[in-house]
């Protein structure tokens, strides 16, 4: 079993800000596959596992905030003993133009929040991600502001591109490994750069 991690903040005022991207990419997973996610009170997390082809992926939502999100993450891990390189965390990015993906493995947060709890809680950077970029227009003087802002009107169908893009990278990541979608996704993502 693989697990896909989608980070976000949680609660209905948070579903639709750019900071929830990540969150939004397992949300499409599950529902093209009609799953629904289940809350687990003490992994701190809403999961729901999906079928991809013979493969079987574990769809993790945090329900912690962002910036403790390796809260979460470290519970599941502890649960299903799974190994690190069968963990993927999809996360927003504002140093990425909107809608471009990319995908490493390894590397630092970059300054995201969720990203750096992730990696100080496993205790390591050797962690697959696929960032999801949300641009930083020029004079944006709060950056909290603007990653809590849900989506404007302008960049909801680049966005919606993105995320199918992302959901179709996840499947080729749960059934063919990371080689696969470096070798196979140069259009969409770069490996560790």
């Amino acid at each position: 079993m693989k697990i896909i991690f989608g980070l976000g903040n949680p609660g209905k005022e948070y579903a639709k800000t750019r900071h929830n991207a990540g969150a939004m990419v397992v949300e499409r997973i599950a529902e093209i596959n009609g799953k629904r996610f289940r809350s687990s009170f003490l992994l701190s997390s809403l999961m729901c596992e999906v079928k991809f082809g013979p493969e079987t992926a574990l769809l993790v939502k945090p329900v912690t905030y962002m910036n403790n999100s390796g809260t979460a993450v470290k519970k599941v891990l502890g649960k299903y003993k799974i190994k690190l390189n069968d963990v993927l965390v999809v996360y927003d990015d504002v140093a990425l133009p909107l809608g471009v993906l990319r995908f490493r493995l390894n590397g630092s947060a970059g300054g995201q929040k969720g990203m750096a709890s992730v990696i100080e809680t496993v205790g390591t950077n050797e962690i697959s991600r696929l960032r999801v970029g949300i641009d930083k227009p020029a004079g944006i003087s709060d950056l909290a502001d603007y990653v809590l802002a849900d989506f404007n009107r302008n960049e909801i169908e680049t966005v919606d591109k993105a995320i199918v893009q992302a959901a179709t990278l996840c499947d080729s990541w749960v059934q063919s490994g990371s080689d696969y979608v470096i070798k196979n996704y140069g259009n969409l993502v770069k490996g560790g750069e």
